[in-house]
């Protein structure tokens, strides 16, 4: 029979003494295969996530993976993290804590994310459809929005 890892109670261990000091609790997580965060908030194949009672619903820390509902951007997330997949639980502000070691055997690489849903999405963008008709105004606005125009420089007293 194999061993229970260690690593899933120091973990808890961590998030109860920041808890009880008055600290917020912090996960960093290494991104691979398995792991079900918002990936536009993921840099360099990791992310920090706030596990702190009123940052979360639901949380369940178990010894195969850490379990939550949490808000990214106003809109509720499911989160999942398999342990393997946790490299530190810290007090955010004092940086006290643990980090842990993340086997590469235990955690596939993930594939990168393009680079444009690695970015938050500050705002919606808005693009011209050629819908087949005005195609020659279509090409005007095209041909003038290409312009460079002279630079201004406006002075407020």
């Amino acid at each position: 029979m194999q061993e229970t890892s260690t690593k899933p109670y120091f973990m808890r261990a961590i998030y109860e003494w920041c808890t009880d000091n008055g600290y917020t609790p912090y996960m960093a997580v290494k991104v691979a295969a398995g792991v079900q965060v918002p990936m536009e908030f993921v840099r360099n194949g990791e992310i920090v996530l706030n596990i702190s009672f009123g940052a979360t619903s639901g949380l369940k820390m178990d010894n195969d993976a850490v379990s939550f509902k949490a808000r990214f951007g106003g809109a509720s997330r499911e989160i999942y993290v398999p342990v393997g997949n946790v490299i530190a639980v810290y007090a955010s502000e004092n940086g006290q804590g643990m980090a842990f070691e993340v086997s590469l055997d235990e955690v596939p690489e993930a594939s990168e994310p393009d680079e444009p849903e690695q970015r938050p999405r500050s705002g919606l963008g808005l693009a011209s459809v050629n819908t087949g008709e005005n195609t020659e105004s279509a090409a005007e606005t095209e041909k003038e929005q290409k312009k460079p125009g002279k630079p201004s420089l406006k002075i407020i007293k």
